[in-house]
């Protein structure tokens, strides 16, 4: 009996079983719909994708505009030119700095005219700097690492020499007034080329900062090739953010005159991008106090995203100062601040991303990053360059995500960001044309640059070269790399050497794509210590 009525109990539990299992299944399937459901209302969250190693395969189009954008700072050379390979351009204003019994013959020429503007040179210098910590072995493989080291020692050369004395930095070669009334090769310049200088009596904390900020970064670049160079570097941003934040005050109402070209609004940000800089090349812990203290609360204006440009590197900062937040730091485990700095960063990048919550409405109807008319390709190449490092950051610390008003996202969404931007500016957009001179098959043919404009083979004064102003003939001299100023934001653009809202390059523009595209060239991990 027994055996006969084990085999109706055992049918039984199997029975409960199969319809308890069936239950679990209807309600496992209900989740999932409801899963899915919720999720295609929120961004889902990213997998960190395999942190990369050493450079990966090289991306042509990348490594192929790379090597024309760096050619576009030997365009821009001032002084007396060594292993020039820029055939139209030969030596000019050797006599720079002479009246202060200076040499002031290097340095860069700002953009298509003559003047050398201290303020956005020394930017480009910490731009161009820092594209080379992050990204040096990515320009080593399309053979861009020597020829950006020696164009950041052609700037900071000039810099080293415009820091005449502690308290005393020279920030402008030239009247642009003057200037501005000549349309003439820099080979055949003769108008005057007077100096101004920020002192204790004149200070200029924005401009100082910024070529302190400069110096610090360069020292780093150079530490390990010409360890000598880059004590010297060093010495001088210590000297130059001592002066800086000790005589406060902006250059441009120092010297009014400025604030027709490089008005600068604000010198907090430039002293603690410098601070940061100096931090990184020192280790001093004064400059990590700096700050993240009372510095930090007066002037980092935690919690609202800012452009990074010329005039405003808070952005810029809050991603650098990140590294600290992402790699670790001496002395600096324990400071809320320095999330605010990370806080805020991650607030740049939710503006950014396209599908976030947060995201900025300051593009263009094909997703261009759209600030102004006057250069508005500098703004969304900024900020590419900006989401790439941080993407960057994220993958060496293994960080899978950050979120966006609860939206996830990863390093992945920051460099698909980065890279729709790269291509714009390359020739994915509605003219079909690329704003990098010289690359592709479509690109500006009447560049707003005096030296491209007039054949190298003529002879002009100061005046009578504005027949080649308003020739509407193409270029005889390609002004190659230069990234012009970009659409308009209903992304028209018109080809014509007068528009210099649209047509001017600017070697500060340079700098920003030069290391956006370091950073897409191929594939691998930023250095965790800069050191």
């Amino acid at each position: 009996m027994g055996e006969e009525d084990s085999e109706p109990k055992r049918s039984r539990g199997l029975c409960g079983w199969f319809l308890a299992l069936l239950v679990l299944g209807v309600i496992a399937a209900a989740i999932a719909v409801a899963v899915k459901v919720k999720m295609h209302h929120h961004h889902s969250a990213p997998k960190l994708g395999p942190v990369p190693g050493p450079p990966g395969p090289v991306v042509k189009m990348y490594g192929d505009a790379l090597t024309l954008a760096m050619q576009f700072f030997q365009v821009q050379q001032s002084g007396k030119l060594v292993n020039n390979t820029i055939t139209w351009r030969g030596d000019s204003a050797l006599q720079d700095g002479s009246e202060a019994q200076l040499d002031l013959s290097r340095g860069m020429y700002d953009a298509g005219d003559h003047m050398k503007f201290g303020f956005p040179m020394a930017f480009t210098a910490t731009v161009l700097s820092w594209a080379i910590l992050e990204y040096g072995d990515q320009m080593q493989t399309v053979n861009q690492l020597n020829p950006a080291q020696d164009s950041l020692k052609w700037i900071t050369d000039f810099l080293i020499n415009a820091h005449s004395s502690a308290d005393v930095l020279y920030i402008q070669v030239g009247d642009p007034v003057v200037d501005h009334k000549c349309w003439d090769r820099p080979e055949d310049m003769t108008e005057e080329r007077p100096l101004t200088q920020v002192n204790t009596s004149s200070p200029g904390s924005d401009v100082a900062g910024e070529t302190a900020a400069a110096m610090a970064a360069a020292s780093l670049v150079f530490k390990s090739i010409n360890s000598t160079y880059s004590s010297l570097l060093l010495q001088h941003a210590q000297e130059l953010f001592t002066f800086a934040d000790g005589y406060r005050g902006l250059y441009s109402e120092s010297i009014p005159e400025v604030q027709a070209y490089y008005n600068s609004t604000s010198y907090g940000d430039d002293l603690l991008w410098a601070a940061s800089w100096l931090y990184f090349a020192t280790g001093n812990q004064s400059y990590f106090d700096y700050v993240t203290g009372k510095n930090g609360v007066a002037f980092a204006n935690w919690g609202n995203p800012s452009w990074f440009t010329w005039d405003n590197k808070l952005a810029g900062t809050q991603v650098l100062l990140s590294r600290v937040s992402f790699f670790g730091g001496q002395g600096s485990s324990n400071s809320r601040n320095l999330q605010n700095y990370m806080k805020t960063a991650e607030a740049v990048m939710c503006g950014l991303l396209p599908k976030s919550p947060t995201a900025t409405s300051s593009r263009t109807d094909s997703g261009l990053i759209w600030i102004s008319e006057w250069n508005p390709m500098q703004y969304p190449v900024a900020s590419a360059l900006l989401a790439l490092i941080y993407s960057d950051y994220m993958l060496t610390s293994q960080t899978t995500s950050f979120s966006c008003n609860g939206d996830s996202f990863g390093p992945s969404d920051l460099r698909n960001f980065a890279i729709s931007q790269a291509d714009y500016v390359l020739g994915n957009n509605p003219m079909n044309l690329s704003y990098l001179v010289g690359y592709g098959d479509q690109y500006p043919q009447h560049v707003h640059h005096r030296g491209a404009s007039i054949p190298a083979n003529a002879t002009t004064g100061c005046s009578n070269g504005f027949v080649w102003l308003n020739s509407t003939a193409p270029n005889p001299n390609v002004a190659v790399g230069g990234l012009v100023g970009g659409p308009f934001l209903n992304e028209t653009f018109i080809d014509s050497r007068n528009n210099s809202m649209q047509l001017e390059p600017t070697t500060y523009n340079s700098a920003l794509i030069v290391g956006l595209l370091s950073g897409l060239v191929t594939t691998s991990s930023v250095v965790q210590s800069f050191t």
